[in-house]
Protein backbone atom coordinates (compact mmCIF):
# COMPACT_ATOMS: atom_id res chain seq x y z
CA UNK A 1 0.00 0.00 0.00
CA UNK A 2 1.16 3.62 -0.52
CA UNK A 3 3.02 4.88 2.53
CA UNK A 4 1.15 7.57 4.48
CA UNK A 5 2.69 11.01 4.95
CA UNK A 6 5.26 11.76 6.26
CA UNK A 7 6.63 8.24 5.73
CA UNK A 8 6.35 8.56 1.93
CA UNK A 9 9.46 10.79 1.62
CA UNK A 10 12.03 8.53 3.25
CA UNK A 11 15.40 7.75 1.71
CA UNK A 12 14.89 4.01 2.16
CA UNK A 13 11.88 1.94 3.32
CA UNK A 14 13.58 1.11 6.62
CA UNK A 15 12.65 1.35 10.29
CA UNK A 16 15.53 1.19 12.74
CA UNK A 17 14.10 -1.10 15.41
CA UNK A 18 14.07 -0.04 19.08
CA UNK A 19 17.01 -1.55 20.96
CA UNK A 20 16.80 -1.91 24.73
CA UNK A 21 19.53 0.22 26.38
CA UNK A 22 21.23 0.77 22.99
CA UNK A 23 18.74 3.20 21.37
CA UNK A 24 18.74 6.77 22.65
CA UNK A 25 18.25 10.25 21.20
CA UNK A 26 21.66 10.32 19.50
CA UNK A 27 20.99 7.12 17.55
CA UNK A 28 17.38 8.02 16.73
CA UNK A 29 18.28 11.50 15.50
CA UNK A 30 21.10 10.12 13.34
CA UNK A 31 18.78 7.51 11.81
CA UNK A 32 16.07 10.06 11.04
CA UNK A 33 18.56 12.53 9.56
CA UNK A 34 19.93 9.72 7.40
CA UNK A 35 16.43 9.20 5.98
CA UNK A 36 15.06 6.19 7.84
CA UNK A 37 12.72 5.89 10.82
CA UNK A 38 14.64 5.94 14.10
CA UNK A 39 13.06 4.45 17.20
CA UNK A 40 13.74 3.75 20.87
CA UNK A 41 11.98 1.94 23.74
CA UNK A 42 10.27 4.37 26.11
CA UNK A 43 11.74 2.32 28.96
CA UNK A 44 15.24 3.41 27.91
CA UNK A 45 14.45 6.85 29.32
CA UNK A 46 14.97 6.49 33.06
CA UNK A 47 13.56 8.00 35.21
CA UNK A 48 10.23 8.34 33.46
CA UNK A 49 10.50 12.13 33.39
CA UNK A 50 13.50 11.79 31.07
CA UNK A 51 11.19 10.65 28.26
CA UNK A 52 9.80 14.17 27.98
CA UNK A 53 13.32 15.57 27.65
CA UNK A 54 14.25 13.03 25.00
CA UNK A 55 11.17 13.72 22.89
CA UNK A 56 11.81 17.47 23.19
CA UNK A 57 15.41 16.98 22.03
CA UNK A 58 14.42 14.74 19.11
CA UNK A 59 11.62 17.05 17.99
CA UNK A 60 13.78 20.18 18.12
CA UNK A 61 16.80 18.67 16.38
CA UNK A 62 14.76 17.13 13.56
CA UNK A 63 12.86 20.39 13.06
CA UNK A 64 16.18 22.27 12.86
CA UNK A 65 17.50 19.73 10.35
CA UNK A 66 14.39 20.17 8.20
CA UNK A 67 14.70 23.96 8.22
CA UNK A 68 18.31 23.72 7.12
CA UNK A 69 17.78 20.88 4.63
CA UNK A 70 14.40 21.39 2.91
CA UNK A 71 15.48 19.15 0.02
CA UNK A 72 16.56 16.34 2.38
CA UNK A 73 14.04 16.20 5.24
CA UNK A 74 14.47 13.87 8.18
CA UNK A 75 12.35 10.75 8.40
CA UNK A 76 9.78 10.50 11.24
CA UNK A 77 10.66 8.81 14.52
CA UNK A 78 8.95 6.14 16.60
CA UNK A 79 8.64 5.19 20.26
CA UNK A 80 8.34 1.58 21.40
CA UNK A 81 5.94 0.74 24.23
CA UNK A 82 6.28 -2.58 26.07
CA UNK A 83 2.60 -3.33 26.64
CA UNK A 84 2.99 -5.97 29.33
CA UNK A 85 1.72 -6.11 32.90
CA UNK A 86 5.29 -5.85 34.17
CA UNK A 87 5.54 -2.33 32.72
CA UNK A 88 3.85 -0.09 35.29
CA UNK A 89 4.68 3.18 33.52
CA UNK A 90 3.13 2.52 30.12
CA UNK A 91 0.22 4.95 30.59
CA UNK A 92 2.50 7.71 31.86
CA UNK A 93 4.72 7.14 28.84
CA UNK A 94 1.69 7.24 26.56
CA UNK A 95 0.66 10.61 28.02
CA UNK A 96 4.13 11.94 27.20
CA UNK A 97 3.93 10.53 23.68
CA UNK A 98 0.57 12.25 23.23
CA UNK A 99 2.07 15.56 24.38
CA UNK A 100 4.69 15.35 21.64
CA UNK A 101 2.34 13.81 19.03
CA UNK A 102 4.73 10.92 18.33
CA UNK A 103 4.30 9.95 14.64
CA UNK A 104 4.63 6.19 15.18
CA UNK A 105 4.22 4.00 18.25
CA UNK A 106 5.59 0.45 18.13
CA UNK A 107 3.89 -1.88 20.61
CA UNK A 108 5.34 -5.14 21.92
CA UNK A 109 4.32 -8.00 24.21
CA UNK A 110 0.64 -7.23 24.30
CA UNK A 111 -2.06 -5.67 22.11
CA UNK A 112 -4.27 -3.15 23.90
CA UNK A 113 -7.18 -1.41 22.23
CA UNK A 114 -6.88 1.75 24.33
CA UNK A 115 -3.24 2.20 23.28
CA UNK A 116 -4.04 1.88 19.59
CA UNK A 117 -7.01 4.22 19.91
CA UNK A 118 -5.00 6.86 21.75
CA UNK A 119 -2.37 6.99 19.01
CA UNK A 120 -5.02 7.09 16.32
CA UNK A 121 -6.72 10.01 18.10
CA UNK A 122 -3.62 12.20 17.85
CA UNK A 123 -3.03 11.20 14.21
CA UNK A 124 -0.17 8.76 14.72
CA UNK A 125 0.13 5.17 13.51
CA UNK A 126 0.77 2.00 15.49
CA UNK A 127 2.88 -0.97 14.43
CA UNK A 128 2.57 -4.09 16.56
CA UNK A 129 5.19 -6.86 16.96
CA UNK A 130 3.87 -10.35 16.16
CA UNK A 131 5.54 -13.74 15.84
CA UNK A 132 2.66 -15.61 14.22
CA UNK A 133 -0.54 -15.16 12.24
CA UNK A 134 -2.80 -15.63 15.28
CA UNK A 135 -1.23 -12.70 17.11
CA UNK A 136 -1.42 -10.66 13.91
CA UNK A 137 -5.20 -11.15 13.75
CA UNK A 138 -5.57 -10.13 17.40
CA UNK A 139 -3.57 -6.93 16.93
CA UNK A 140 -5.55 -5.78 13.92
CA UNK A 141 -8.84 -6.69 15.56
CA UNK A 142 -7.88 -4.48 18.49
CA UNK A 143 -7.06 -1.54 16.24
CA UNK A 144 -3.36 -1.60 15.32
CA UNK A 145 -2.55 0.30 12.13
CA UNK A 146 0.08 -2.14 10.97
CA UNK A 147 2.17 -5.16 11.87
CA UNK A 148 5.79 -6.11 12.44
CA UNK A 149 6.18 -9.83 11.72
CA UNK A 150 9.25 -10.80 13.76
CA UNK A 151 10.43 -13.78 11.79
CA UNK A 152 13.11 -16.40 12.39
CA UNK A 153 16.57 -14.95 12.80
CA UNK A 154 15.56 -11.57 14.18
CA UNK A 155 17.60 -10.11 17.02
CA UNK A 156 16.34 -10.01 20.59
CA UNK A 157 12.84 -11.35 21.21
CA UNK A 158 11.95 -13.19 18.02
CA UNK A 159 9.75 -15.86 16.52
CA UNK A 160 10.83 -19.06 14.83
CA UNK A 161 8.75 -18.92 11.62
CA UNK A 162 10.24 -18.34 8.17
CA UNK A 163 9.56 -14.84 6.80
CA UNK A 164 8.25 -16.48 3.62
CA UNK A 165 5.60 -18.42 5.52
CA UNK A 166 4.73 -15.60 7.93
CA UNK A 167 4.32 -12.97 5.21
CA UNK A 168 2.29 -15.35 3.04
CA UNK A 169 -0.19 -16.10 5.82
CA UNK A 170 -0.60 -12.48 6.89
CA UNK A 171 -0.93 -11.07 3.39
CA UNK A 172 -3.77 -13.50 2.64
CA UNK A 173 -6.05 -11.28 4.74
CA UNK A 174 -4.20 -8.05 5.63
CA UNK A 175 -3.35 -5.33 3.10
CA UNK A 176 -2.15 -2.67 5.58
CA UNK A 177 1.33 -1.55 6.62
CA UNK A 178 3.92 -4.22 7.38
CA UNK A 179 7.52 -3.91 8.54
CA UNK A 180 9.33 -7.23 8.17
CA UNK A 181 11.95 -8.20 10.75
CA UNK A 182 14.49 -11.00 10.60
CA UNK A 183 18.17 -11.09 9.60
CA UNK A 184 18.07 -7.90 7.50
CA UNK A 185 21.51 -6.27 7.37
CA UNK A 186 22.13 -5.66 3.65
CA UNK A 187 20.53 -3.55 0.95
CA UNK A 188 19.47 -6.60 -1.06
CA UNK A 189 17.60 -7.87 2.01
CA UNK A 190 15.62 -4.60 2.12
CA UNK A 191 14.60 -5.25 -1.48
CA UNK A 192 13.77 -8.86 -0.59
CA UNK A 193 11.46 -7.64 2.18
CA UNK A 194 9.61 -5.56 -0.41
CA UNK A 195 9.46 -8.57 -2.74
CA UNK A 196 7.64 -10.39 0.07
CA UNK A 197 5.15 -7.44 0.04
CA UNK A 198 6.45 -5.70 3.17
CA UNK A 199 6.31 -1.90 3.19
CA UNK A 200 9.38 -1.52 5.41
CA UNK A 201 12.43 -3.53 6.37
CA UNK A 202 12.87 -3.55 10.16
CA UNK A 203 16.57 -3.45 11.04
CA UNK A 204 18.08 -3.55 14.51
CA UNK A 205 21.28 -5.51 15.05
CA UNK A 206 23.23 -3.71 12.32
CA UNK A 207 22.78 -0.37 14.10
CA UNK A 208 24.37 -1.68 17.29
CA UNK A 209 27.68 -1.46 15.42
CA UNK A 210 27.45 2.31 14.96
CA UNK A 211 29.20 5.15 16.70
CA UNK A 212 25.89 6.67 17.82
CA UNK A 213 24.63 3.50 19.52
CA UNK A 214 24.71 3.41 23.33
CA UNK A 215 26.40 0.02 23.39
CA UNK A 216 29.51 -1.36 25.04
CA UNK A 217 32.47 -1.45 22.64
CA UNK A 218 32.70 -5.19 23.23
CA UNK A 219 29.08 -5.52 22.11
CA UNK A 220 29.77 -3.55 18.94
CA UNK A 221 32.80 -5.68 18.18
CA UNK A 222 30.77 -8.82 18.89
CA UNK A 223 28.33 -7.75 16.16
CA UNK A 224 31.21 -7.14 13.72
CA UNK A 225 32.75 -10.52 14.49
CA UNK A 226 29.43 -12.35 14.60
CA UNK A 227 27.82 -14.76 12.17
CA UNK A 228 24.60 -16.71 11.91
CA UNK A 229 26.14 -19.77 13.57
CA UNK A 230 27.14 -17.63 16.53
CA UNK A 231 23.53 -16.83 17.49
CA UNK A 232 21.71 -18.73 20.25
CA UNK A 233 17.89 -18.89 20.56
CA UNK A 234 16.72 -19.23 24.18
CA UNK A 235 14.12 -17.97 26.66
CA UNK A 236 16.43 -18.30 29.68
CA UNK A 237 17.22 -14.64 30.17
CA UNK A 238 13.79 -12.98 30.05
CA UNK A 239 11.21 -15.75 29.85
CA UNK A 240 10.58 -14.91 26.17
CA UNK A 241 12.50 -16.63 23.39
CA UNK A 242 15.11 -14.47 21.76
CA UNK A 243 18.37 -14.51 19.81
CA UNK A 244 21.67 -13.65 21.51
CA UNK A 245 25.37 -13.56 20.72
CA UNK A 246 26.95 -16.86 21.70
CA UNK A 247 30.13 -15.06 22.75
CA UNK A 248 28.28 -13.00 25.39
CA UNK A 249 26.69 -16.14 26.84
CA UNK A 250 30.10 -17.81 27.06
CA UNK A 251 31.62 -14.69 28.63
CA UNK A 252 28.94 -14.91 31.34
CA UNK A 253 30.25 -18.38 32.22
CA UNK A 254 27.35 -20.29 30.67
CA UNK A 255 27.33 -23.16 28.19
CA UNK A 256 25.25 -22.14 25.13
CA UNK A 257 24.68 -25.80 24.34
CA UNK A 258 23.17 -26.59 27.73
CA UNK A 259 20.97 -23.68 28.76
CA UNK A 260 17.97 -24.44 30.98
CA UNK A 261 14.47 -23.38 29.98
CA UNK A 262 12.99 -20.42 31.85
CA UNK A 263 9.42 -20.17 33.14
CA UNK A 264 7.61 -17.96 30.57
CA UNK A 265 5.03 -16.93 33.19
CA UNK A 266 7.78 -15.09 35.06
CA UNK A 267 8.92 -12.62 32.42
CA UNK A 268 11.64 -10.30 33.61
CA UNK A 269 13.38 -8.01 31.16
CA UNK A 270 16.42 -7.15 33.21
CA UNK A 271 17.25 -9.72 35.86
CA UNK A 272 18.60 -12.47 33.67
CA UNK A 273 16.01 -15.01 34.78
CA UNK A 274 17.77 -17.92 36.43
CA UNK A 275 21.21 -16.36 35.97
CA UNK A 276 23.19 -13.48 37.44
CA UNK A 277 23.88 -12.21 33.93
CA UNK A 278 21.51 -9.45 32.84
CA UNK A 279 19.82 -9.22 29.48
CA UNK A 280 20.67 -6.92 27.68
CA UNK A 281 23.54 -5.57 29.72
CA UNK A 282 25.61 -8.77 29.88
CA UNK A 283 23.79 -11.04 27.43
CA UNK A 284 23.74 -9.29 24.08
CA UNK A 285 20.86 -9.65 21.65
CA UNK A 286 21.64 -10.11 17.98
CA UNK A 287 20.01 -11.31 14.78
CA UNK A 288 21.39 -13.90 12.41
CA UNK A 289 22.15 -11.34 9.70
CA UNK A 290 25.21 -9.89 11.44
CA UNK A 291 27.59 -11.63 9.05
CA UNK A 292 26.99 -8.67 6.72
CA UNK A 293 28.37 -6.19 9.27
CA UNK A 294 32.12 -5.80 8.80
CA UNK A 295 33.03 -2.72 10.82
CA UNK A 296 31.81 -0.07 13.25
CA UNK A 297 30.92 3.23 11.58
CA UNK A 298 28.42 6.06 11.67
CA UNK A 299 24.71 5.66 11.04
CA UNK A 300 25.02 7.82 7.93
CA UNK A 301 27.72 5.54 6.54
CA UNK A 302 25.61 2.46 7.20
CA UNK A 303 22.48 3.89 5.58
CA UNK A 304 24.55 5.02 2.59
CA UNK A 305 25.84 1.45 2.24
CA UNK A 306 22.33 0.06 2.48
CA UNK A 307 21.19 2.50 -0.22
CA UNK A 308 24.00 1.59 -2.60
CA UNK A 309 23.37 -2.14 -2.10
CA UNK A 310 19.62 -1.67 -2.46
CA UNK A 311 19.94 0.27 -5.73
CA UNK A 312 22.45 -2.24 -7.13
CA UNK A 313 20.19 -5.17 -6.23
CA UNK A 314 17.14 -3.43 -7.72
CA UNK A 315 18.97 -2.66 -10.97
CA UNK A 316 20.23 -6.24 -11.21
CA UNK A 317 16.73 -7.57 -10.63
CA UNK A 318 15.29 -5.35 -13.36
CA UNK A 319 17.98 -6.53 -15.78
CA UNK A 320 17.17 -10.14 -14.96
CA UNK A 321 13.46 -9.54 -15.47
CA UNK A 322 14.14 -7.86 -18.82
CA UNK A 323 16.31 -10.82 -19.81
CA UNK A 324 13.50 -13.30 -19.21
CA UNK A 325 11.52 -11.66 -21.98
CA UNK A 326 14.23 -12.11 -24.61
Amino acid sequence: MPLPAPFDKMRLPVIGSPLFIVSGPELVIAQCKAGIVGSFPALNARPQSLLDEWLHQITEELAKHNRENPDRPAAPYAVNQIVHKSNDRVMADMATCEKWQVPMVITSLGAREEIFQAVDNWGGITMHDVINNRFAHKAIEKGATGLIPVAAGAGGHAGATSPFALMQEIREWFDGLIALSGSIAHGRSILAAQALSADFAYIGSAFIATEEANADQGYKQGIVEGSAEGIVYTNLFTGVHGNYLRSSIENAGLDPENLPVSDPSKMNFGSGGNTKAKAWKDIWGSGQGVGAIKSVGTVDEMVARFEAEYVAAKNAMMEDIAGYGD
